[in-house]
């Protein structure tokens, strides 16, 4: 409940201070002879006699539910038009051998990957995510779903060499954008993160680029990795956790294809981004969804019940009565 005048509410006040001040004077009877008969002198006290000294607060009722009727009591309810632009996005997430590189605390990259796109998830509402999974192939873990639950529970299992090795970019480009033909949202986007350079897959991710761009799916790539690159470790039957070498017994060291990832983002429209460490993968996925944020448009509508009626009618039923009784059965004399 509330009041479209509520300053009139002060008329209370007077109001109330005259009802306090009638019944300190334990109500009183005004001076004068009722008439036309003296009965009641002999009857002594009767419903009469206390009905005459309470008629002032009868008035008095009756001004303090005009003042409530004047300050409009409302209910007032409200409603909500959201006009929302929704987002459909699919993860595409690197699990080749590589993504073991240790460069990324704790323990690796994927770690450290699948924890940020956990962490991404709680930034989403009402956009749709999926997940794709790609190292020599690639392939839907998720598909695209409003249950973030589910889509973490699915993103919990993915493992290094749960797919043959290899970097299949384009196939796991193509692989999202499929994903994403029939969607009818207003912003479709790929999200795609990778530590290497495409060395598998039938796919040339160039192509793949071509089609999104075709489809107006934007394509954002993150590249991680300390530059110069990282050793790989292996498990080795053997001697446990090794690092992988080349022929000439050199560390094999990762490296990323910053020039066609930045093709592949710059065709789509989208941008290209290079993370060092976790905390600068954190702020690439929180900038991503920036740059796509759901666009809403909210109109508000109030409507008011109106209920000074409720008032009003009682003070005028207590005015008319109170009028009444005084010029007619309770009329005094001055």
């Amino acid at each position: 409940m509330s009041f479209r005048d509520p300053l009139l509410l002060l008329l209370l006040v007077p109001i109330v201070g005259a009802a306090i001040l009638v019944l300190r004077l334990g109500l009183r009877a005004r001076p004068g002879a009722r008439y036309p008969t003296l009965g009641v002198f002999a009857q002594g006290s009767s419903l009469a006699v206390w009905a005459r000294r309470a008629l002032p607060l009868v008035r008095i009722s009756a001004l303090a539910l005009l003042a409530f009727a004047l300050a409009r009591p409302q209910l007032v309810e409200k409603e909500e038009e959201i006009k929302t632009e929704g987002i459909d996005i699919m993860l595409a997430l690197d699990v080749s051998g590589s993504m073991q590189a240790e460069d990324f605390k704790p323990r690796n990259r994927l770690h450290v990957a699948k924890n940020v796109v956990s962490e991404f998830l709680d930034l989403i509402r009402n956009d749709r995510v999926g997940l794709v999974v790609f190292a020599g192939q690639a392939f839907t873990q998720c598909p695209l779903t409003l249950d973030y639950d589910v889509l973490r529970t699915l993103l919990a299992r993915v493992e290094i060499g749960m797919i043959e090795d290899g970097t299949a970019i384009g196939t796991a480009l193509a692989n999202s954008v499929n994903r994403l033909k029939d969607s009818a949202a207003e912003s479709k986007v790929v999200i795609l993160l990778t530590d290497g350079e495409n060395n598998a897959g039938k796919i040339d991710p160039a192509t793949a680029a071509k089609v999104a761009e075709a489809l107006g799916v934007r394509v954002y790539t993150i590249g991680v990795g300390k530059k110069g690159g990282a050793p790989i470790p292996v498990d080795h039957p053997v001697y446990g956790k090794i690092y992988a070498r080349n022929a000439d017994g050199s560390l094999v060291l990762t490296k990323i294809d910053e020039e066609s990832l930045t093709e592949i983002a710059e065709t789509s429209g989208g941008q290209y981004f290079r993370a060092t460490d976790a905390e600068a993968l954190r702020k690439i996925y929180a900038q991503i969804l920036e740059l796509e944020r759901t666009k809403f448009q909210v109109k508000q509508f109030e409507k008011a019940h109106e209920y000074f009626r409720w008032a009003a009618f009682p003070a005028v039923v207590l005015l008319l009565l109170e009028l009444g009784l005084a010029h007619t059965r309770l009329r005094v004399l001055p």
